[in-house]
């Protein structure tokens, strides 16, 4: 009988662990999915997969293909001349290159080149260091050069800016969406911001430049607009079209797609309660599909050209559900291939068609290691803020879920201070696996957010610890509520505004939460506007700068929402993270914060990242990054 009960126990273990919790080791064995584009004969989709090497500490490449309606995949060893390359003219005779060119004397050996073995560094404006590297002179310039009889370029190509000491592509992250051909291929336009110093540390006014490659001259197409003007595109009819932002200094002002139609801009989202993130023209030219968020996703959206007519635009929602459509990769038929994510799992490429409203999974990258991995569940939430609003909150649940017992639970709270929380797929921040380790995610959408309507994003600007706070609360308040939260394990976590946002609710939370993490957040909002790079986004989200007494915005950033002010508050445990080359919210604000908490004798923790900047990206530092993570709040929750 003892065997017979054994072996039944036995197989009812076996069958309940069939299905696995998704750790940090299974996060970073999944391969990331990036797609090159549709092949010019339009009947593949090639793509690559980085997977992890943990033993290496890096990400390792291979390039696929697949047919556009899904079948077998094909591992590819090279991928030149499957695609379409943008950097070659419409007539295939010039092509684009980026290249890295020296402009300024910056370093002391180029001041004083008899001191070669100098370290120093003589700045005389702002930007003297941007996101995670140091200005030492050099530029992103554009070159154009021509092509040879059997396709191989032919040196040395042309510098279209020469001598100018800005970037295009823009730096850090800009890539080829900042510069096109015009289709005739007789002009390049690009996009740069033209100024330098200070005056570039404090603007956000990128213009579109149009280079005449006969000429060899430029002029800029956008000089009126004040703000971003970004991605450049060129409509199948050859009209220009791109991305706009109205305001100078506002990083995340409305963006708008803009057509130029006989010398004329015609805004088709103007009248759009929204903010676009990417699009691209349907090939008749008498549409554009775009990208945006909307109630906690990102969805596929049309709006119809009407160039100069008396029409007015009308934007369509085409998609909905829980999920974010991520990037649009191409056409194929009447479908559009996209990259689509889900909290349960990360970016693959699907085909959704137009005109049957139906989606088709193409790349299958993750299937076989999500199918023995158990999903968590997310519901949307309503809960009333203080002022009487709706608010969408997401609540992510344990696989597993039993609501009759109690869980430890955490409030996220999102960076940005205006980025969209949604159905992503992150390999740090990931909702599955803090739910696969038994704790539920309150995610909420809290004022700043894009996604529902202008004025909700935009709330957070000089308000950094007043309304949104209040949100945050509102939300954690609403589930607590519930039976099967555990109200005496409650924590609250964050990275860049959302670790501002743990520091701040660390000195007014009364006692909610138990335990503490921030990433890389703001702890002094007067030593942050002192060092930090982009000036503009501190100008404009704190209202002003610290010495501004007259400035009532600005005195209650620096005054009342400032969490350094509020230390004498603070009494749970917290675990403090930081990476030695973020120079976007630099070294000293975690510093100051966990010298404050040692100090006062509150238990805590320093996490430094000396070779990772904002973000953490090598495998090993990673991995790391979750251990210390879990481990903190195992403690602590």
């Amino acid at each position: 009988m003892k065997k017979y009960i054994f072996l039944i126990f036995s197989v009812l273990s076996m069958s309940s662990n069939a299905q696995q919790m998704m750790t940090p080791e299974k996060l970073w064995q999944l391969g990331r999915v990036t797609p090159i584009g549709i092949s010019k004969d339009g009947k593949s989709l090639i793509y690559k997969v980085g997977t992890p090497n943990i033993q290496e500490n890096k990400i390792v490449s291979k390039y696929y293909s697949v047919p556009v309606g899904g079948g077998n995949t094909v591992v590819l060893d090279k991928i030149d001349g499957l695609v379409a390359d943008k950097s070659i003219s419409p007539n295939g005779q010039e092509y684009i290159s980026v290249q890295q060119v020296k402009v300024e004397k910056i370093l002391g050996s180029d001041l004083y080149p008899s001191l070669a073995k100098t370290s120093a560094q003589v700045y005389e404006g702002l930007d003297y260091r941007h996101w995670d590297t140091w200005n030492d002179g050099t530029h992103n310039h554009l070159f154009v050069g021509t092509i040879g009889s059997e396709t191989e370029k032919v040196l040395p190509p042309i510098d279209i800016m020469p001598n100018e000491p800005y970037n295009a592509p823009q730096k850090p992250f800009g890539g080829d969406e900042d510069y096109v051909w015009s289709p005739d291929g007789s002009k390049i336009i690009y996009v740069c911001k033209k100024k330098a110093g200070t005056a570039y540390a404090t603007s956000t006014n990128t213009d579109l430049y149009e280079y005449d490659v006969a000429t060899k001259t430029t002029k800029n197409l956008t000089e009126k607009n004040l703000g971003y003007d970004t991605y450049p595109t060129f409509s199948p009819r050859g009209e220009l079209s791109w991305l706009q932002m109205k305001r100078d200094g506002f990083e995340a002002d409305k963006n708008d797609i803009i057509v130029r139609v006989q010398g004329f801009d015609v805004n088709l989202t103007a009248n759009w309660n929204g903010t676009v993130e990417s699009f691209v023209w349907a090939k008749e030219g008498n549409k554009v599909y775009f990208i945006a968020p909307v109630l906690g996703t990102k969805q596929l959206f049309e709006v119809n050209h009407v160039g100069l007519t008396k029409m007015f635009p009308e934007v369509i929602q085409l998609t909905d559900g829980d999920f974010d459509v991520n990037g649009i990769v191409g056409f194929t038929g009447t479908s559009l291939l996209v990259t689509k994510t889900t909290h349960n799992r990360a970016t693959e490429v699907f085909s959704y068609d137009l005109k049957k409203k139906s989606w088709k999974q193409i790349t299958h990258v993750n299937d076989e290691a999500y199918s023995k991995i158990s999903e968590c569940t997310s519901e949307k939430r309503w809960v009333t803020t203080t002022d009487g609003k709706k608010m969408l909150v997401w609540a992510i649940l344990p696989p597993n879920f039993d609501k009759t017992k109690k869980y430890p639970t955490l409030l996220y709270c999102q960076g940005g201070p205006q980025s969209a929380l949604t159905q992503y797929y992150s390999f740090r921040w990931n909702f599955q696996l803090m739910a696969s380790q038994g704790y539920i995610v309150v995610a909420p959408n809290r004022r700043g957010m894009p996604g529902h309507g202008v004025e909700w994003n935009e709330q957070i600007s000089g308000d950094w610890g007043g309304q949104v706070m209040d949100d945050y609360l509102s939300a954690i308040d609403d589930i607590s509520k519930e039976s099967y939260v555990d109200k005496t394990r409650i924590g609250a976590v964050g990275a860049s505004y959302g670790g501002y946002s743990v520091f701040q609710l660390a000195g007014i939370h009364k006692n909610r939460f138990k335990t503490f993490i921030s990433h890389c957040g703001i702890f002094n909002t007067e030593s942050m506007y002192g060092t930090t790079e982009e000036v503009f986004f501190t100008n404009w989200d704190s209202g002003g700068a610290y010495w501004e007494k007259d400035n009532k915005i600005a005195q209650k950033t620096y005054n009342e929402f400032n969490p350094i002010k509020l230390v004498n508050n603070w009494n749970t445990p917290i675990l403090i993270i930081q990476g030695g080359k973020d120079y976007r919210v630099p070294i000293g604000q975690g510093q100051e914060a966990f010298q404050a908490a040692q100090l006062k004798g509150i238990k805590s923790k320093f996490l430094l990242f000396p070779d990772e900047n904002h973000w953490v990206l090598q495998p090993q530092n990673a991995l790391v990054w979750q251990g210390e993570f879990f481990k903190w709040l195992k403690e602590t929750l």
